[in-house]
């Protein structure tokens, strides 16, 4: 019998086919699937329709725009998704900032004889994420491999569940997952803050993020100050924040005060609701209670960015 054909929209269930040993069942996969690095040499067949050269606050108007439109950010390459004969195709209704919308799937879809099968994930919070894990697992065929790494990332959370409950003080965090203009983390991100020891001064747990002031970040007061856009990297998200200017206010945030101004890499640790959500949740933890155990990736990927949000202030 000859192995399943699989084509992943979203880079994160391209993760968790990796981590599941089915890399070598994906065949084709989106412009954004960049991990593991096996997953770039994979064909290609959905493209972003926003310029690469695009500003934060341009791809901001232009997903709006979209938006209001009911138009899709991208555009599927149908030619080559036919080519590929897949026999599964996992995309997600969740974000259409992320993947393609299924609708957009439906249509290209129509005609293939066969016809592949669709998983279509919607996270809303961690508990969904490793629900989806299993869902992947079965549809893959490796559901014995979903279990054992549920398993381990269970392990990892206990870790740290235990470490944190033994601290005293719990930080006010504002996690910024955009910039121009400024967003603050939802769906699952508020829930890590809270297993990490955290209190997340805007989100709440499986609501959507949504927008907020510089003036209205400042006067949360917020003790830590997490900067990770979504789809941008730690050195990306530290270039950005470095440009901006805030308002005088902000100087005045425990945050900035202290040091606690962080760039972290949201595209393997926070936006993308796979296996290394566990990871970030770790570096919540670290950056919140920096006494407690973490693994050597979590505590590497933590980059102070104090004084830079004191040197931009205004």
């Amino acid at each position: 019998m000859p192995e399943m054909r699989i084509v992943s929209l979203l880079p994160s269930a391209t993760e968790i086919l990796f981590a599941l040993g089915a890399g070598e069942q994906v065949v084709g996969v989106s412009h954004e699937c960049d991990f593991p690095p096996a997953a770039r040499a994979k064909t290609t067949v959905i493209h972003s329709r926003i310029p690469k050269s695009a500003s934060p606050s341009e791809i901001d108007r232009m997903v709006r725009e979209f938006s209001a439109r009911g138009e899709s950010v991208y555009s599927v390459d149908a030619e080559a998704l036919r080519s590929l004969s897949p026999d599964l195709v996992v995309t997600q209704d969740l974000c259409h900032v992320c993947a393609a919308s299924p609708e957009d799937l439906a249509a290209i879809l129509a005609d293939f004889q066969p016809r592949p099968e669709v998983l279509c994930l919607n996270p809303l919070d961690l508990g969904d994420v490793w629900r989806d894990i299993l869902w992947v697992g079965e549809l893959s065929i490796r559901p014995h491999a979903a279990e054992k790494l549920l398993e381990s990332i269970g392990e990892k959370l206990g870790a740290i569940e235990q470490q944190v409950n033994d601290a005293s003080e719990r930080p006010s965090v504002a996690f910024l997952e955009w910039l121009q203009p400024i967003y603050v983390g939802g769906h699952w991100v508020p829930e890590m803050i809270e297993l990490a020891g955290g209190r997340d001064a805007f989100g709440k747990p499986g609501r959507q993020s949504f927008r907020v002031t510089p003036d209205e970040v400042a006067a949360a007061q917020p003790e830590v100050i997490v900067v990770a856009p979504c789809g941008y990297s730690a050195d990306q998200a530290h270039e950005e924040y470095r440009s901006m200017k805030f308002p005088r206010g902000w100087r005045e945030t425990p945050a900035v005060q202290n040091g606690q101004v962080y760039s972290l890499d949201a595209n393997s640790y926070f936006s993308r609701p796979g296996p290394r959500l566990v990871t970030g949740l770790e570096i919540l933890a670290k950056l919140f209670h920096p006494e407690i155990e973490v693994s050597h990736e979590a505590a590497a990927a933590i980059r102070p960015l104090g004084l830079a949000a004191r040197s931009v202030a205004v």
